[in-house]
């Protein structure tokens, strides 16, 4: 295991800069099984131009981030990242790691989540974590039909990636499987002192009620070769059982230290112990940070429009961090598992 401070992978990052130049993006949408509509989601790569400048995720709250939609596709072939949005996220609020690993040489697809997003969202239908991985399977299936990008992947290179509740689909994509009673038991002792927890019960889900054999059950996908989980959720409660599967090629980022590390995603041994069934993961914990760190950045009056909204915090940055300095570290860190 290998934990590294933000001001050591800042140091390693300037000798491997971002890519000079945008990468290229092209929404597409499509059908799932368990959806009667299709799902939405994009396509980010490495570009050699052409196509118009947009900015995704720019709003009042947050900077977006360029890129060149519909730009001409580089000769490849490239490595694959399947990415995996948080709970209530959307493809637009990790736009930052989209296009970096784009602009380092990696075809990414992401998706909106049915009934976890932004503007989709339902408490109850996203407790159902595995039609996540179905989202991402789907999407890496209609990628490989793609005319534009069939004969630009290297299908040897194929990592499952996300962040919060999509860094445990990534997981459970990459073969770990989940332990209902366990969880529900995490969520019995601790309360509200986890932020999912505390959701749960103000949200009058009982965890006890939902099917187990569904929630346990395997979704591994064996074109998946490696997986880069982002403060990862759900692994509260897992034992050696639930690993097996899981292949060598691990790395967890974690975000935060101390007061700023969030419970529901403490994969240490202060936390779920997730770490120490997986001896052989790559290891990193970025500070100062904490969860918000991997949004968008904000503007300068963020913070104010999202108080006066009564929304979450989610500008809130520890002292000393810079969001786009943490950003850097996760695209570095994800690139060089990659091979970039």
């Amino acid at each position: 295991m290998k934990s590294t401070a933000l001001s050591i992978v800042l140091a390693l990052t300037a000798t491997s800069a971002l890519a000079d130049g945008l990468a290229g993006y092209e929404p597409v949408t499509f059908p799932v099984a368990y959806q009667a509509a299709p799902v939405s989601g994009a396509l980010w790569y490495p570009t050699t131009g052409g196509g118009s400048e947009v900015s995704i995720g720019e709003n009042g709250v947050f900077h977006g981030t360029p890129v060149q939609e519909g730009g001409t596709i580089d000769e490849g072939p490239f490595p694959v990242v399947l990415l995996s949005h948080g709970l209530g996220g959307n493809i637009r609020t990790l736009s930052w790691l989209s296009a970096g690993l784009a602009a380092r040489g990696a075809v990414v697809v992401s998706v909106d989540h049915p009934n976890s997003t932004t503007a989709d969202f339902d408490l109850r239908q996203g407790l159902d974590h595995w039609t996540r991985v179905q989202d991402l399977q789907t999407a890496l299936d209609t990628l490989q039909a793609n005319p534009r990008f069939a004969g630009q992947l290297d299908m040897t290179r194929v990592m499952a990636t996300g962040f919060s509740y999509g860094g445990w689909t990534a997981l459970s994509m990459a073969g770990v499987t989940g332990d209902l009673a366990g969880y529900a038991a995490h969520c019995d002792t601790v309360g509200a002192a986890s932020s999912h927890c505390g959701d749960l019960a103000e949200g009058g889900i009982n965890l006890h009620s939902l099917d187990a054999a569904t929630w346990d059950a395997s979704y591994k996908d064996t074109r998946i070769t490696m997986v880069a989980a982002i403060d990862p959720a759900l692994h509260y409660g897992l034992t050696q059982r639930n690993v097996v599967g899981l292949g060598r090629n691990v790395l967890l980022i974690g975000l935060g230290d101390g007061r700023d590390r969030l419970l529901a995603t403490d994969f240490s041994a202060e936390g779920s112990h997730f770490a120490a069934l997986v001896p052989d993961a790559k290891i990193e914990h970025i500070a100062p940070a904490n969860h918000f760190s991997a949004l968008l950045p904000c503007k300068p009056m963020g913070a104010e429009i999202l108080k006066e909204e009564g929304d979450d915090p989610v500008c809130d940055t520890p002292e000393g961090s810079d969001r786009s300095d943490v950003h850097e570290a996760i695209i570095a860190q994800i690139a060089t598992q990659l091979g970039l």
